[in-house]
C-alpha cells in the first residue's frame, strides 16, 4: 500500500520546523509495512499542479494532511485538489482543528473521507488493515467519517500509555536539509499528557491530563539521532516539560553522561521550576525556557484556571537569572472579562520580570473550554475564519474592550522594542554595529532569504546554468537576488555559505553547472 501524507505550508514568522506529528504518522505507516512519503510544503513552494504531478508520479492508495487552526483552510482545500485529481484515493486529515470539528468538516469538504481524532499513530496503524473495507471502519476507534449520508464517529481512542513503544518519528523522508538551512530547531517530545485546566488551551484535550513520558534512554538515542543528520538545536515541544523534576533530572544525566553537544530550549510551568533544576538544564544544553503567564491580574489567572499566582511568576523569572539560562514570559490579551485595568497589571508584570517577553492575542480555537462554553464569559468572538486565528490580532471583544483597543495595547508595548530593531537595523546598514549586533540582523535577513528561496522554488527554477562554478554561481546569484529583490552580495554571501555547509549542493557536467537543495 502506498500513502503520500502531506506537509501543508506554514508562514514563517511562526516559525516552522519539520513536521513532528506528521513523521509520527509516517513512521507508524511505515512500521505497518506501508511505502511512504512525504510532501512537504512547509519548506517547498505549494501549487496545484505540483501536488498533481507529484500524486500521480506516487500513485497513492491513500493521502493524508494534518493543520492547525491557522492553515486548516489551505491544508482542506490541498485534500480535495488530491481527492479532485484521483476520486478513488482515501483522503484522510488529522491535528487539533479537525478533532474538535470533526462533523462540520465532512459537511463543508465531502472529498475528505476521514477524520482521524487525537493521537493518530495506533489509530492509522489499524486503519489501514481495512482501509479498502469501509464496512469495518466501525471496529477502529478514534475515526470520524460518512455512512449513507450521515455522519458517524466512532468509540473514543485510548490514549497510548507506552510511548516508547511508538517509533521515531520517519524524519528520513523530509527534506532536513531545506530546515537545516533555515537555522530553526527540530522539535522532539519526551512526554504526552497536560495536567493543566487552562480554559483557552487544548493540550489537556488532545494528549490527556495524565502525563506519559518518554525514557530518557529513548529520548537520548533520538536527540543522538538528530546530532547525527547535523541538527544542533532542539525544542522540546511538550506541553510541560518540567511536569515531573524526577525525569528532568534522568534526562539532563543521560544527556551529560553520553556528553552529547546540543542546544535546547522547553516549555515550563512558573510553578514546576526552580534554580536547581534549571541550573541541571542549562549544564544539559538548555539555553531557554518559556513559561505561559498570560496576565498580571490575580483574578484574570483564576479565571481562566491558569494555575499559578504572580509571585510564583516572578521566583520563575529570577531563578532564570540566577541560574544564566533565558527566560521567556509569554502574556495573552483578548482573555474573558479583559479590562484595560487587566491590561495594565500584565504591563506592570512583564516589566517587573526583567526576562523576555511577548503578547499574543487569545484565539478561541475549537474544542477549547472558552470556545464551547463562551456563554459563561465575558466573551464575543467576532469571527470563524480560521485563517484569522493565527494570534496576531484581536478577533474577540468584552464588554469593556474592542479588538481594536487590544490592538492598540499590544501595539504600545512594544513601541520600545519595535525602536530598539529599528535602530539595530541602521546601524547594520551604517556599518557601525557590534559583531553581536552583525549577528542578530544579519541572521534575520538570511532567514527571510532563504525562506523565499525554499518557498518560491528559486532554486528549481534557476538550476542549471552554463560556464564554470564560479562564473554560474554569479549568475545564479545575481537572477535570485533580482527575482527576490535582494542585493547581490548579500545573496552571493548567502548562497555560498548554503553551498559550503552542503545545503545546496552543485553538479558539473560538459560545461554546464546544476544546483539543488540537498535530499536529506
Amino acid at each position: 500500500m502506498k500513502i503520500a501524507l502531506i506537509a501543508p505550508p506554514y508562514p514563517l514568522e511562526e516559525v516552522p520546523s519539520p513536521p513532528l506529528g506528521l513523521t509520527y504518522i509516517a513512521a507508524a505507516c511505515e512500521s505497518a509495512g506501508a511505502q511512504v512519503t512525504i510532501l512537504d510544503y512547509i519548506v517547498r513552494g505549494y501549487s496545484e499542479t505540483k501536488l498533481k504531478k507529484e500524486l500521480n508520479a506516487f500513485g497513492p492508495d491513500v493521502v493524508g494532511i494534518n493543520s492547525v487552526t491557522l492553515n486548516f483552510n489551505q491544508a482542506a482545500g490541498i485534500l480535495c485538489a488530491a481527492k479532485q485529481n484521483n476520486p478513488d484515493v482515501i483522503t484522510l486529515m488529522g491535528g487539533p482543528h479537525v478533532s474538535f470539528d470533526s462533523e462540520n468538516t465532512l459537511v463543508a469538504y465531502p472529498e475528505i473521507d476521514i477524520i482521524v481524532k487525537g493521537e493518530g499513530e495506533v489509530t492509522i496503524q489499524e486503519l489501514l488493515g481495512v482501509i479498502h473495507t469501509p464496512a469495518n471502519w466501525h471496529n477502529i476507534p478514534g475515526i470520524v467519517f460518512r455512512e449513507k449520508g450521515k455522519i458517524r464517529t466512532t468509540a473514543r481512542r485510548p490514549f497510548i500509555k507506552d510511548l516508547d513503544s511508538l517509533p521515531l518519528p520517519a524524519r528520513h523522508l523530509l527534506p532536513m536539509a531545506r530546515y537545516q538551512a533555515l537555522g530553526y530547531p527540530v522539535s522532539i517530545i519526551t512526554s504526552r499528557g497536560c495536567p493543566n485546566q487552562c480554559i483557552f488551551c487544548l493540550g489537556r484535550r488532545m494528549v490527556g491530563h495524565k502525563v506519559r513520558f518518554r525514557s530518557a534512554v529513548h529520548i537520548a538515542d533520538e536527540i543522538e539521532a538528530l546530532l547525527s543528520l547535523g541538527t544542533r538545536f532542539i525544542n522540546i515541544a511538550d506541553d510541560l516539560f518540567t511536569a515531573s523534576k524526577r525525569r528532568v533530572t534522568q534526562l539532563c544525566n543521560e544527556l551529560l553522561k553520553r556528553k552529547l553537544q546540543v542546544s535546547w530550549s522547553a516549555f515550563s510551568r512558573v510553578n514546576t521550576i526552580d534554580t536547581q533544576t534549571l541550573k541541571l538544564m542549562k549544564s544539559a544544553g538548555c539555553h531557554s525556557v518559556s513559561f505561559g503567564i498570560e496576565s498580571g491580574n490575580p483574578d484574570m489567572l483564576k479565571r481562566v484556571k491558569k494555575g499559578i499566582t504572580i509571585a510564583q511568576a516572578k521566583k520563575a523569572a529570577t531563578a532564570c537569572r540566577e541560574a544564566g539560562i533565558r527566560g521567556h514570559a509569554s502574556f495573552m490579551v483578548g482573555l474573558p472579562g479583559e479590562t484595560h485595568e487587566t491590561m495594565k497589571d500584565s504591563l506592570k508584570l512583564q516589566k517587573e520580570l526583567e526576562i523576555e517577553s511577548a503578547y499574543h492575542f487569545l484565539a478561541p480555537f475549537p474544542g477549547t473550554t472558552v470556545r464551547e462554553d463562551i456563554a459563561d464569559y465575558d466573551l464575543e468572538i467576532l469571527t470563524n475564519d480560521w485563517d484569522e486565528y493565527n494570534a496576531n490580532k484581536s478577533i474577540v471583544r468584552t464588554s469593556a474592550l474592542s479588538p481594536e483597543e487590544m490592538d492598540a495595547f499590544v501595539h504600545d508595548a512594544g513601541q520600545e522594542n519595535r525602536k530598539i530593531w529599528e535602530d539595530l537595523k541602521k546601524r547594520y546598514e551604517n556599518k557601525t554595529a557590534t559583531p553581536f549586533e552583525q549577528m542578530q540582523v544579519g541572521g534575520h535577513y538570511r532567514m527571510e532569504m532563504i525562506f523565499k528561496l525554499l518557498t518560491q522554488d528559486f532554486i528549481e527554477q534557476l538550476s542549471l546554468f552554463s560556464g564554470d562554478i564560479n562564473t554560474c554561481l554569479k549568475a545564479l546569484c545575481v537572477k535570485i537576488s533580482a527575482m527576490a529583490n535582494l542585493d547581490v552580495d548579500f545573496t552571493e554571501f548567502t548562497i555560498k555559505d548554503l553551498i559550503a555547509k552542503g545545503y545546496i549542493q552543485t553538479e558539473d557536467s560538459s560545461g554546464r553547472t546544476r544546483f539543488f537543495w540537498a535530499l536529506h
